[in-house]
């Protein structure tokens, strides 16, 4: 009988170590979060289910074209694109993309139908001539529907704000693969 309550006993530690162990990874290293919205077409569709890194912005800063997950809200999280950093200008003309005046190349939008309106960092919200220390500029993959940094209930992004970098698409199964930078 003695045993068998050991044995128990050993099963229950095993239990809670592990449970332990999951906690701590969810918490601070990796989370699912699932898509919700179009708003990141084509590279994440709508109800895809997704593996966030929280662990690596304690060592990096967000690098262009860094798909992220942050509080947009204290009820809502965002996932969207990072394309202006600290210290840069960021202009959309005649559906290019250019950051300190320079043409950027976005290889994740695949569909030429996307159209984005033509903007500068000056007219958005905030009017900031460049990105301030502290924040980013994010945008959706899908510009006809996203709400993001061009909107004034999005706007700049905080990088205490990000929650982790969006790392790998895992469900459904067809869709499975490394989210594309």
């Amino acid at each position: 009988m003695a045993m068998r309550k050991r044995e128990w006993i050993d099963w229950l530690k095993a239990l809670l170590i592990a449970f332990g162990i999951a906690f701590i990874i969810r918490m601070f290293i990796f989370s699912p979060i699932i898509v919700d919205g179009p708003s990141m077409l084509p590279t994440l569709h709508d109800h895809d289910q997704i593996i966030v890194n929280k662990f690596i912005y304690r060592f990096n800063e967000p690098e262009r074209f860094d798909v992220v997950v942050f509080h947009a809200s204290d009820e809502k999280d965002f996932i969207k694109r990072v394309i202006g950093l600290p210290g840069e200008h960021v202009m959309m003309k005649d559906n290019v993309l250019y950051i300190n005046g320079e043409e950027i190349e976005e290889q994740f939008i695949e569909d030429n139908n996307i159209h984005t309106d033509d903007f500068t960092l000056e007219l958005l919200p905030g009017q900031h001539e460049s990105i301030p220390d502290g924040y980013v500029f994010v945008l959706g993959d899908n510009r006809n529907n996203s709400t993001d940094s061009r909107r004034e209930s999005v706007g700049l992004v905080p990088i205490d704000q990000i929650v982790g970098k969006a790392s790998l698409i895992y469900w459904p199964f067809d869709r499975i693969q490394l989210v594309k930078e």
